[in-house]
């Protein structure tokens, strides 16, 4: 941490919470200066960076955009959607067991499938998802 916060440790701490909170409620990528980092230029580097990897399940953000889970919630909170018929009706989606094991292309094409199906026609996704509610009601 910088030298400058010394002893705004805990102001710190909490405004990096509460953006990381508007984050996930919002489904935004950066919500205030403090997490672009230090406001010095950039020292020249002895050698490259290295770039983080995208995590392994497929839902590392890219270009700046919301992560695929956060579009997902946004989405279920937009259109008060019952996120456990959405999981499975998106695991089906997929063609697969869940949706942890499917892939990112398929993920992103459910959300937009999802999203276009929301804003045209919510009563019949209302429809489409509470034709889950049995099955996910029987898995123990």
């Amino acid at each position: 941490m910088s030298p400058l916060v010394h002893g705004a440790e805990m102001r710190v701490a909490e405004t990096r919470a509460v953006n990381r909170a508007l984050r996930k409620a919002y489904g935004i990528g950066l919500c205030s200066v403090e997490e672009l980092g230090s406001f010095s230029p950039p020292t020249p580097a002895s050698r490259p960076k290295q770039v983080a990897p995208v995590s392994g399940d497929g839902n590392g953000s890219s270009h700046g955009q919301p992560r695929l889970r956060d579009q997902l919630c946004l989405l279920i909170r937009q259109f008060n959607l019952d996120p456990t018929l959405v999981k499975a009706y998106a695991a089906d989606f997929c063609g697969t067991e869940t949706l942890k094991e499917a892939s990112r292309d398929l993920v992103e094409s459910f959300i937009s499938h999802l999203s276009k199906a929301a804003k045209e026609d919510r009563d019949g996704l209302l429809c489409k998802l509470n034709s889950y509610a049995q099955s996910v009601e029987v898995q123990p």
